[in-house]
């Protein structure tokens, strides 16, 4: 079965009744979470012009780490969270609620 279909198919259950348990629904929001961190950090470097490895030069880690944090298979801690916002000249803002996750960096504006 391929992924659209998978999807469609949990949606449909989901639907007709077929509730997720309360930590299932928990770890579908951290997954959301660290893809909207992950999906960020990739949009401001590229609009950066930078790559992964430059990204790590500025933000004092390596570029495999960088990797895994674009890849969403890092957790950053709040330390990190500060050394990836100004090594991407940014602010970081997230906004979390119930069904809703949304990472952004605010570029800073070159005055």
């Amino acid at each position: 079965m391929n992924h659209t279909r998978w999807k469609l198919a949990r949606e449909r259950k989901l639907t007709e009744g077929d509730n997720e348990s309360p930590e299932v629904r928990a770890e579908r929001a951290e997954i959301r979470l660290a893809m909207a961190f992950a999906k960020a950090v990739y949009d401001r470097r590229t609009q950066l012009g930078l790559t992964q490895t430059q990204l790590a030069e500025r933000a004092g880690l390596n570029q495999a780490k960088v990797s895994r944090i674009e890849g969403a298979d890092a957790v950053p801690t709040l330390p990190l969270l500060r050394r990836l916002a100004l090594a991407l000249d940014a602010s970081l803002n997230i906004a979390l609620d119930d069904d809703h996750e949304e990472v952004t960096f605010i570029g800073h504006s070159a005055a």
